[in-house]
């Protein structure tokens, strides 16, 4: 019914394979790093002077030398870059807890704080969600 295999597999061991490869440890360095320099991005793009140099710190830590920064602004609402913020330090806080990174988990999380802080200043409350009340919508529907 099947007729056997007679050609060498498309899915060769990775040892095998003629190209280097990086280690986990290596891949969540390189993810925080990348997190949180979107992180820093934006924090400059608030103007957040004090906390863009402890992110830039963490970068320079992560990556061995001082992060490249960014100039320009986009005239972004204020808002939607606290929302971003708040979303970039959320993925460095789980990967920094996947790589058991203190100083970076510690940094993120004190950057939720902060941007968690920043939005319940600048949005009203009776725009946001009620949580007190479970989720109506479907799962799937748009």
């Amino acid at each position: 019914m099947y007729e056997p295999i007679r050609t060498k597999s498309v899915h060769a061991l990775a040892d095998d394979a003629g190209f280097p490869h990086r280690s986990r440890e290596d891949e969540l360095k390189i993810q925080l790093s990348g997190h949180l320099s979107a992180l820093l991005a934006v924090t400059d793009e608030l103007g957040l002077d004090e906390a863009a140099e402890a992110l830039a710190g963490q970068i320079g830590r992560l990556r061995g030398t001082p992060p490249a920064r960014h100039a320009g602004l986009s005239g972004a609402d204020p808002a939607a870059l606290h929302r971003r913020a708040l979303a970039l330090a959320g993925r460095a806080l789980v990967v920094a807890a996947a790589r058991a990174d203190t100083a970076a988990a510690i940094l993120s999380a004190e950057r939720m704080d902060a941007h968690t802080a920043a939005l319940a200043e600048l949005v009203p409350e009776e725009s946001l969600p009620d949580r007190s009340l479970p989720d109506q919508r479907l799962v799937g529907a748009h």
